[in-house]
């Protein structure tokens, strides 16, 4: 008897990306790495980049930070192989519009690419947005934590890989010099994606220590001064859109700016019901409210399937409809079984 479609069957990586293409990976990173720019050469970029006016990119970069656990599993986001093969089965959902992640996470992508193609299947950064990460200095549970230092993308590299924007953050803990120095060098990196004609998806955090962990501070004067210090900074705001968490009032911050603002997705919760209502409410919160930049909750659905996830967000931000509407369409992807390859 088939499975029921209103029941989540677990997501199984290896069944999804079959061990023997992930271990080639390495075997290209050995022998072929030229693949890598020569799939960035050949990729099909957007003509439009933002055709419908929001946007939904899945952001998959915090291994890069020290950031591994998902719940109650320390080394959830540390298995590689589990951690691609949810970013492709998103990616299968038509709905999302683009990938953000760091050099290394990237590169395996366009190396899949090449892979994938060879065996007979398609591309699945055709026609996406792909924004590279540039600071991940600001390692988790260090004594530089607000020192975050830009270690990863330059914008020199994400041209030459033909990419379509730079994210990066900074977090303002009014106690510590080192934020200040982290504003700064964010302030240049805004002007220098506007000289490299790059998207700019800044993330101001306002936080505070406690018990020796940075706690994001989601109140409305919080992040109105977040979203008007980020939307002054570099030499132009025109290339900028913001990523912000959200909060109760966040129509008073979303007043703040101009500027499209995209909503981060935050801690995992296990839970795909309260992601959903969260992302519903936040779109109603103004017309600078333009979709969401959105990765934990999205790769790591509970026991729901990362791609069906996926459709739901897409359908809060491109279709506007509500939860319950996002659960149906949540419903019918479980049903469908796009294969990476043929």
């Amino acid at each position: 008897m088939p499975a029921r479609k209103n029941v989540p069957r677990p997501f199984d990586p290896v069944a999804f990306l079959p061990l023997d293409l992930y271990a080639a990976i390495t075997e290209v990173r050995i022998e072929r790495p030229a693949i890598v720019q020569e799939e960035a050469e050949r990729r099909k970029r957007r003509s439009v980049q933002v055709p419908d006016g929001n946007l939904v990119i899945l952001a998959a970069d915090h291994p890069g930070r020290n950031v591994l656990n998902v719940k109650d599993d320390p080394l959830g986001m540390a298995d590689r192989h589990g951690y691609l093969a949810r970013i492709l089965r998103v990616l299968t959902s038509p709905g999302i519009d683009g990938i953000m992640g760091t050099p290394d996470l990237i590169e395996d992508l366009f190396i899949l690419t090449r892979l994938i193609k060879e065996r007979g299947g398609s591309s699945l950064l055709d026609d996406r947005l792909l924004v590279g990460c540039m600071n991940r200095g600001g390692l988790r549970g260090t004594a530089f934590e607000m020192e975050d230092t830009f270690t990863a993308f330059t914008t020199e590299r994400m041209q030459a890989l033909r990419m379509d924007g730079a994210k990066f953050m900074f977090r303002l803990d009014p106690t510590d010099p080192a934020s200040g120095r982290t504003i700064l060098a964010c302030a240049e990196a805004v002007s220098q994606c506007v000289r490299a004609d790059l998207t700019a998806f800044l993330e101001p955090l306002p936080v505070k220590r406690v018990r020796g962990k940075y706690v994001v501070q989601r109140t409305v004067a919080d992040l109105a001064g977040m979203v008007s210090i980020a939307s002054a900074m570099g030499a132009s705001s025109l290339n900028t859109w913001l990523k912000i968490p959200s909060c109760k009032g966040l129509e008073k911050v979303a007043r703040a700016t101009t500027l499209p603002i995209l909503i981060l997705g935050g801690e995992v919760t296990g839970d795909p019901v309260p992601v959903l209502q969260d992302l519903q409410a936040a779109m109603q919160a103004g017309p600078t409210i333009r979709g969401a930049l959105i990765g934990r909750n999205v790769i790591f659905p509970g026991a729901d399937d990362p791609r069906a996830m996926a459709a739901a967000v897409a359908a809060l931000v491109h279709d506007r409809a509500d939860v319950n509407g996002a659960r149906a369409v949540m419903v019918a992807e479980r049903g469908k079984d796009p294969r990476l390859l043929p």
